[in-house]
């Protein structure tokens, strides 16, 4: 009986009814009253360990019913009180399995849901960093077949800025997959982008041949990194939808640092409802999932006077140490 104990992960069912089985049996046959019953009652823990409750519920029931009728013929060995207090112990043996077992489960359950944020976050990354990039690279590479047989040279122009895109769009791509290295790989050195690079956004706009203008206002300090991060995308990608969707030619970024949050909003002068015709795709469906995943609102439709604008507010309770005094400028550059 004990040696059989080792088999009951591997075996666990047909181990407990062997176990159960096999007590019966021993208490009937032997005039000696061992502690037997022990072992039937690790392998009901390990069952409902396991999550195979019916089947230790059954085998305790079994255990139960066999007792009970042994004191009902009146073999004076057993005892209605016994009884009872066997009972009670295969009920708390068993209870006590399912409450590793649920424990165990949910474990599991958050692991599970880390790691399927964890592929969304990536999968946003890379639809925001690929998106802009070849949104960039298919404008100027047209622009480039256009002037071709008429003006080499400023199609010479429109290639220089395909490469410097895609430089660009290569450096963050590789950021992006940096967290999917190995946990023996270093860790990679360059910083996730933030609204300092607002500028990098601006200048490869205005290569795509759009006049972007970025306005600043309130008490300028530095983001939180999910913030700052968020805050970047935000504007990539709808600079993105206005380049790529709207053929916007005039853009305006906005960015108001309050006292817990910060507003942004990016409005252009395209087609504003050809734009809203695509809100159903995954990209102003990332945006929203970006501010909603910090608490904040994200609002995408046509502007009062035409055009189309993207409205967020992403709050914050981390501490933010302040980079500069009181601004209300229009900084083309993005600085």
């Amino acid at each position: 009986m004990c040696s059989a104990l080792l088999l009951r992960r591997r075996y666990p069912v047909p181990v407990g009814w062997f176990m159960v089985t096999g007590t019966g049996v021993y208490y009937l046959l032997s005039t000696i009253d061992g502690p037997l019953v022990v072992v039937p009652i690790a392998v009901l823990y390990t069952l409902a360990a396991q999550g195979r409750l019916q089947a230790s519920v059954a085998m305790a029931a079994a255990m139960v019913i066999g007792v009970g009728a042994g004191a009902l013929a009146g073999t004076g060995d057993v005892e209605g009180t016994a009884v009872f207090m066997l009972t009670g112990w295969l009920v708390a043996v068993v209870a006590l399995g399912a409450m590793r077992h649920g424990r165990v489960a949910y474990a599991e359950e958050e692991a599970r849901l880390r790691a399927t944020q964890e592929r969304l976050r990536i999968a946003r990354e890379l639809h925001d960093v690929i998106g802009h990039s070849m949104s960039m690279i298919h404008v100027q590479a047209s622009a480039a077949l256009h002037r071709l047989p008429k003006d080499p040279g400023q199609a010479e122009d429109a290639l220089t800025v395909i490469k410097q895109g895609s430089t660009e769009g290569l450096r963050e791509l590789r950021a992006t997959l940096g967290v999917l290295r190995q946990v023996d790989e270093e860790a990679p050195t360059t910083p996730s982008p933030g609204l300092s690079r607002v500028g990098t956004l601006v200048s490869s706009a205005a290569r795509a041949g759009q006049d972007v203008r970025v306005e600043q206002s309130g008490a300028r300090f530095s983001l939180p990194a999910a913030v700052d991060l968020a805050a970047y995308r935000i504007v990539q990608e709808s600079l993105t939808n206005a380049v790529k969707h709207s053929e916007a030619r005039h853009i305006v970024i906005r960015l108001h640092y309050g006292e817990r949050k910060l507003v942004l909003s990016v409005q252009d002068d395209g087609r504003g409802p050809a734009l809203a015709g695509r809100a159903g795709g995954s990209g102003i469906a990332g945006m929203l999932e970006r501010a909603r995943s910090l608490g904040g609102t994200l609002s995408a439709e046509p502007g009062s006077a035409g055009g189309f604008v993207v409205r967020a507010q992403l709050p914050f309770t981390e501490h933010h140490e302040p980079i500069g005094g009181e601004v209300d400028d229009q900084d083309p550059a993005g600085r």
